[in-house]
C-alpha cells in the first residue's frame, strides 16, 4: 500500500504498514493499525495491543518483534503468563528472557523448523493468510491519499472483513 510522498523535491511512494492482531479461534481480525514505513513494528506494538479487549494467552509474532521491549510490553498488557513466541535471530545470545532463551536452546538442539513444529509457529501462516484475504476481498491498494483517511478506510475494510467472518467459515477435516 502506498501514497505519494514529497523526497527532495521529487514525489516517491511512501509504504505503509498494515500491523494486525488475528485471533485464530474466532477468525476475526481484534487489532489493525496502519502506519508509514518509518514506524518500526516494535514502535506499533503498544498502540496496536492497547484496542484489544478480550484475554490474550498466546502472541506468535515475527523476528522484527524480538528483544526484550516487546516481552516486557507484551507481559504488560496480557500477563506473565501470556506465551511468547518470537524467533530469536541466528545470533541470539542467551540471557534476554527465560522463555527466549528456551527457544535458543531448542533451536540449537533440534534445528529451526523443529521448533517451529513444536512451538506452533507455523500457526503464523493464518495471519498471512489473512492478509491475502484482505487483499483479495478489498484490494491490494488504498484508495485514499491523506494518511488519516486512509487510517479510516483501512477501520472500514477490517469491520468488513470480520462481518464476513461472522457470516460463516469453511470447516477443513482430514479426509483419510
Amino acid at each position: 500500500m502506498a501514497g505519494n510522498q514529497a523526497w527532495d523535491g521529487k514525489t516517491r511512494k511512501s509504504w505503509r504498514k498494515l500491523h494486525i492482531g488475528y485471533d485464530p479461534n474466532s477468525g476475526e481480525i481484534v487489532a489493525s493499525l496502519l502506519t508509514t514505513d518509518h514506524v518500526g513494528d516494535e514502535t506499533a506494538l503498544p498502540e496496536l495491543i492497547a484496542v484489544i479487549e478480550n484475554p490474550v494467552a498466546r502472541v506468535l509474532a515475527d523476528g522484527a518483534y524480538d528483544g526484550a521491549g516487546v516481552s516486557n510490553c507484551l507481559t504488560e498488557a496480557f500477563g506473565t503468563d501470556v506465551e511468547i513466541t518470537i524467533p530469536p535471530p541466528r545470533t541470539a545470545v542467551l540471557g534476554l528472557s527465560d522463555g527466549r532463551d528456551a527457544h535458543i536452546k531448542h533451536i540449537a538442539e533440534h534445528g529451526r523448523m523443529a521448533w517451529q513444529a513444536a512451538t506452533g509457529y507455523d500457526d503464523r501462516a493464518l495471519v498471512e493468510a489473512q492478509i491475502g484475504h484482505r487483499k483479495f476481498v478489498i484490494g491490494p491498494e488504498l484508495n485514499a491519499r491523506e494518511m488519516n483517511r486512509q487510517i479510516t478506510e483501512n477501520q472500514i475494510a477490517t469491520k468488513s472483513l470480520n462481518r464476513m467472518t461472522r457470516l460463516g467459515r469453511a470447516v477443513f477435516k482430514r479426509a483419510a
